[in-house]
């Protein structure tokens, strides 16, 4: 890999003088529209497990459990990769890491068309699709912010958060239509293009670094030389976990985040669509539902950015935790062979709070653990999709033994409640080491 000349000399080189009448955004957030942009693109990956059970079950009778194992396996893998995708990020440049993760996607999505047994699932599927999905994860939108963005950290995490979201509102209802209107094989092939229509914009249009283009981070004083590559990604990750795991916040930011991917991806993504079609509901109206979850998850984590900013973290997870346990005790009463207004409110609350936990979770991070923070949260981030994981697989486990979803709504609630006493028992970090409240101030 080609370095980068040493740049310590710009320091103090002045920007351009602005012409009269006219201020160019700066480059931030064009990185950050295309990182948007992206994850749009790859987030067709996550909305097709919850419109597989069915079809799959009913297409090769493998049990709900047996499916659940290829999902557990996809989101755990997802979380596990993340830690060391943050460090090849710093080794091999963001660009190149993200272009061959939505190749990987692709190809994982594409060879599920032709498989015939289940052990093809959990392989196309669970492990390639999960080390593709991983290897972006949300540790792509903390390298972005890190390296871009000094002010405003909490709003642009927020606001690269949310992408998810809207790409689960674009693909939600167009996939759930071709999976009844026609099969689940074009759906998965969708989503393949879907991943590979986004490379050429990762690799014409993304850069890794502002020193790259010339100009300082956003809201940073002065310039910023780009630092060379880190040699030893898997040392680095392995070090800094551990490093954070000789603390006490790491492991409470961990089981908080592993109950949020238990009670988000792996419970509601997963098992939504079908427990609403257990009670009657078509699986296109469960889907929109859920797509609708969407829309207002944007508004909730863009919100929980500009909040993180502004007020203590702690108390902000505590707040999102007990009012996501609260509205998962409700569900089993709401769901029926048709959308009502109760479940509507459903559906809006809970999107509001979907992952609201993000931005406060890695402002933590950074107070804590300062430059190591995108691969501490890629860690933590493992947990949440460990988390996530065996509820995909418990859920389906579940449902075969019981008939029914209702003692797993129940159980995480309940699980949401210790998340909430977890989050208020971490301890506040260094002022200033990635403080969401102070770097508004500055910006």
């Amino acid at each position: 890999m080609t370095q980068t000349p040493e740049l310590p000399l710009r320091r103090a080189v002045p920007a351009p003088a602005p012409v009269p009448g006219r201020r160019r955004p700066h480059r931030a957030w064009s990185v950050a529209a295309v990182t948007f942009l992206t994850l749009i693109g790859a987030a067709g990956f996550a909305s097709l497990p919850g419109l597989l059970i069915e079809p799959l079950h009913a297409e090769f009778h493998w049990s709900r459990g047996t499916i659940g194992l290829a999902v557990s396996v996809n989101l755990a893998l997802y979380g596990l990769t993340a830690p060391f995708a943050a460090a090849l990020m710093d080794r091999f440049g963001i660009r190149r890491v993200v272009a061959v993760a939505l190749t990987v996607i692709a190809i994982g999505a594409g060879l599920t068309v032709f498989m015939t047994t289940s052990w093809q699932l959990v392989l196309y599927w669970g492990v390639l699709v999960g080390l593709g999905s991983g290897s972006m994860a949300l540790a792509f939108a903390a390298t972005v912010t890190g390296r871009w963005f000094t002010a405003r950290r909490g709003l642009v995490t927020g606001i690269l958060t949310a992408a998810g979201a809207s790409g689960q509102l674009i693909f939600l209802p167009a996939l759930s239509w071709i999976v009844e209107r026609y099969d689940w094989r074009p759906a998965a092939v969708t989503v393949a293009l879907a991943a590979l229509a986004v490379v050429p914009l990762v690799w014409l249009l993304l850069r890794d670094h502002p020193a790259d283009v010339g100009v300082a981070p956003y809201g940073a004083a002065e310039f910023v030389p780009k630092p060379p590559p880190q040699r030893g990604a898997a040392r680095r990750a392995v070090r800094a976990l551990l490093s954070a795991a000789g603390t006490g916040p790491f492991w409470l930011l961990a089981g908080t985040f592993a109950i949020c991917g238990a009670t988000t991806n792996g419970l509601v993504k997963t098992h939504f669509v079908p427990a609403a079609h257990d009670h009657g509901m078509p699986m296109t109206a469960a889907a929109s539902l859920l797509a609708v979850i969407g829309i207002f998850d944007i508004a909730g984590t863009i919100a929980s950015g500009w909040f993180t900013d502004r007020f203590h973290t702690r108390r902000l997870l505590a707040t999102y935790y007990g009012l996501r346990g609260l509205s998962l005790m409700f569900l089993p009463l709401l769901l029926s062979d048709t959308v009502h207004p109760p479940m509507v409110f459903f559906i809006v609350f809970y999107g509001l709070d979907w992952v609201a936990t993000v931005p406060p979770t890695l402002a933590l991070c950074r107070e804590h653990y300062g430059d190591d923070a995108a691969i501490v949260f890629g860690w933590v981030l493992a947990a949440h999709q460990v988390g996530a994981a065996l509820i995909a697989f418990l859920g389906g486990l579940a449902r075969d033994a019981f008939g029914t979803y209702n003692p797993v709504w129940y159980a995480s609630g309940a699980l949401c409640a210790v998340a909430a006493l977890m989050a208020l028992v971490i301890r506040q970090g260094r002022a200033g080491a990635g403080d969401g409240r102070v770097v508004a101030a500055q910006g």
